[in-house]
């Protein structure tokens, strides 16, 4: 078993020969709008888990990632293949490319986190009129000692 920080090192070696690779040597342009993100490599170095995004065309346009997915799998040994003659280990990793779900949970956590303010602030505004439902100080006062007194 190698090191963890073996194997993190490569796993930062290979998202930035994959990067490169993307936007220099690979000439897919189905590949235009795709965005490494991460790599995972496994503890025996033999496999390593490529984690991407797509881009759509506009902010308001879906991403194609079917098609980017399709261009990945097909260039997926020539990816290999420079990640082996870069990386210089005895054994090329075996690509694998996953779509990095990250982007689109944090955009769901921001939208619910700002439904949330919205939703409490309403309930702050509601509040900010509110009057007690019984008496104001709905406690029972002390006894005095002398009513205590009587009361044996």
């Amino acid at each position: 078993m190698a090191d963890q920080a073996r194997a993190r090192k490569l796993a930062k070696r290979i998202s930035q020969i994959v990067a490169s690779a993307l936007e220099h040597e690979v000439k897919d342009p189905r590949l235009a709008r795709v965005t490494i993100t991460d790599t995972r490599v496994t503890g025996d170095l033999h496999d390593a888990t490529v984690y991407y995004t797509v881009l759509g065309e506009r902010l308001d346009s879906e991403p194609d990632l079917v098609g980017a997915a399709a261009a990945l799998e097909s260039a997926k040994g020539v990816l290999r293949t420079m990640v082996g003659q870069q990386t210089g280990v005895r054994f090329t990793p075996t690509l694998t490319f996953v779509t990095d779900t990250v982007p689109d949970e944090a955009r769901r956590m921001d939208e619910l986190l700002a439904k949330a303010r919205e939703l409490d602030a309403e309930v702050a505004r509601i509040a900010s009129g509110a009057e007690p439902a019984g008496e104001p100080d709905p406690y029972k006062p002390p006894r005095d000692a002398e009513d205590g007194a009587d009361a044996d």
